[in-house]
């Protein structure tokens, strides 16, 4: 599979990983699906919704912050879950960034992913975004990286 974007696509994942540096970002990748691509049309910043609630909520009750977990509220999947079926589009994966880490899932972000979704991760050491890969769950539940092509 082939994740297409822009490179403003990638711009904005990147700026918004150094805004939120030491914290992770997060946000909705919006586009068309294809069998053989993902073609993305528009990529949303959201807030780290990441909380004790948040960890109650998934279990999680580890010693995390919003600098090594993130979370996209429900109600705000929920509307955007509405607009890309308004507009004709999908919900086609997810972004975060990793503070200080490489961008590599972790075992966490493999629990939480879903199959049909690509799942970007923004590399950002010390404040500056210094790489960018695409991941998605292959049918061993395991994450495979995926080709992105800037165009």
């Amino acid at each position: 599979m082939v994740l297409k974007l822009q490179p403003e696509h990638l711009q904005t994942i990147s700026t918004q990983g150094e805004s939120a540096y030491p914290q992770e970002c997060c946000g909705i990748i919006f586009g068309y699906l294809t069998s053989e691509s993902k073609t993305v049309v528009e990529v949303r910043p959201t807030d780290n919704a990441w909380s004790e609630e948040a960890a109650e909520l998934f279990d999680d009750h580890t010693e995390q912050s919003k600098k090594r977990r993130y979370a996209i509220a429900p109600q705000v999947m929920l509307q955007a879950q509405k607009e890309a079926r308004d507009r004709n589009l999908n919900i086609i994966g997810i972004y975060h960034s990793h503070p200080d880490n490489p961008p590599i899932p972790s075992e966490c972000d493999r629990q939480y992913a879903w199959q049909e979704y690509s799942y970007i991760i923004v590399s950002v050491q010390n404040a500056k975004a210094t790489d960018i890969k695409s991941w998605y769950l292959d049918d061993d539940h395991l994450f495979q990286e995926e080709v992105i092509l800037s165009c």
